[in-house]
């Protein structure tokens, strides 16, 4: 086959990673993947074989706001019709909302075979701080984009959010959790970790409001766990003083680590003695799997979308409340007590079995 991802970007993030975990693994099984970005920022290195290409907006006039999203959607155009002189694309894929609206847009793309991946809950981050005409506004256009259209939600939370909190038809749905490289996280997991041997707690994440660090370092305090508590992540000076102030407030700065995003986390996932993650909503919750991948147990905020849906069966003890007492008990408790982590249910989020789900979306009937 003959596939297609749009995406607005490569920098460090989830749905990057996702796109090019797929792309990679749809190459190996022996299919034509190109991957479009429509900004020239890529913080990922792409997968041999893998048709990359820059579909770059240069306007620099005064009113080019009015027009970005026809005129990128031309160029994309332009750039999809010289593709497919090799071929048409049998399935495209178009991920993240400013990607989406572009590629709603477009002409070119056949809609039978146009799916926007859904990876985050809309209604969170669209909706939440939008009142009266503005939040009126907002519903209309995301309506625009995806009334009628094919959807992929990375869970089934965030395919409910988008059909119900925006009153939208779909003509597909369906729901196809993230692709883990699992034996090049086991290989990863395996390189040095500076804390090996010791005891701790770890939370990777940017630093940034949504995923809630205050009350991550509430809940630890509260805890009374005095293994230290690893903040991995990247964000600004502002927000890391911010941080560091929770700690000194909440009587644990002696306790809380912060340290800059590392290229290969695994190995200190691999090494904790359990992974922490405190957010207000999460579209998937890739560190999640990533954990239960390197055997390390994981406390999550029972939040908007998929840590739910990860966290079943014995490993759903692992859900907590939203309030600070209740993840400090939930901490307390798998900290004292972890859940065995059952290797099939990892096998079920690996590159070929989810490559395949996306694989016969060319061959379902409407």
């Amino acid at each position: 086959m003959r596939i297609l991802m749009i995406i607005d970007g490569l920098p460090g993030g989830g749905a990057e990673k996702t796109v090019l975990t797929l792309s990679k693994g749809l190459v190996g099984m022996g299919h034509q993947v190109s991957v479009f970005s429509l900004r020239r920022v890529c913080d990922y290195e792409i997968p041999e074989d893998v048709d990359y290409q820059v579909i770059l907006d240069t306007c620099k006039k005064p009113w080019r706001k009015l027009t970005e999203l026809s005129r990128r959607a031309a160029l994309l155009d332009s750039a999809v019709e010289q593709a497919q002189k090799k071929g048409n694309f049998d399935l495209v894929f178009s991920h993240l909302h400013k990607t989406d609206r572009i590629v709603a847009h477009t002409k070119s793309i056949a809609r039978e075979k146009l799916w926007y991946c859904v990876h985050g809950m809309f209604s969170y981050s669209y909706l939440q701080h939008r009142q009266g005409l503005s939040r009126w506004i907002k519903r209309k256009k995301i309506q625009s984009v995806y009334q009628n259209s094919n959807v992929v939600a990375v869970s089934q939370a965030v395919l409910q959010d988008i059909t119900t909190a925006f009153d939208i038809t779909l003509s597909r749905g369906t729901v196809i959790h993230n692709p883990f490289d699992i034996d090049g996280i086991y290989l990863k997991a395996k390189e040095p970790c500076e804390m090996a041997g010791q005891e701790y707690l770890i939370h990777v994440g940017r630093f940034h409001e949504h995923k809630r660090h205050d009350r991550l370092i509430k809940a630890y305090a509260l805890s009374g766990i005095q293994a230290p508590l690893i903040l991995m992540g990247n964000g600004s000076a502002e927000r890391i003083a911010e941080i560091k102030a929770m700690a000194t407030n909440a009587g644990v700065a002696d306790r809380v680590i912060l340290k800059p995003f590392a290229s290969n986390p695994y190995p200190w996932i691999a090494n904790a003695r359990m992974l922490l993650l405190s957010s207000d909503c999460e579209g998937f919750g890739n560190v999640l799997v990533e954990a239960l991948i390197c055997q390390t147990p994981t406390v999550s905020t029972h939040c908007p979308g998929g840590p739910a849906e990860i966290l079943t069966g014995e490993l759903a003890r692992g859900l907590s409340g939203m309030s600070d007492q209740d993840f400090a008990d939930t901490m307390l408790d798998i900290y004292n007590n972890p859940p065995v982590i059952d290797t099939t249910t990892i096998e079920s989020y690996s590159i070929g079995a989810i490559c395949q789900q996306y694989l016969s979306l060319a061959t379902e009937e409407r």
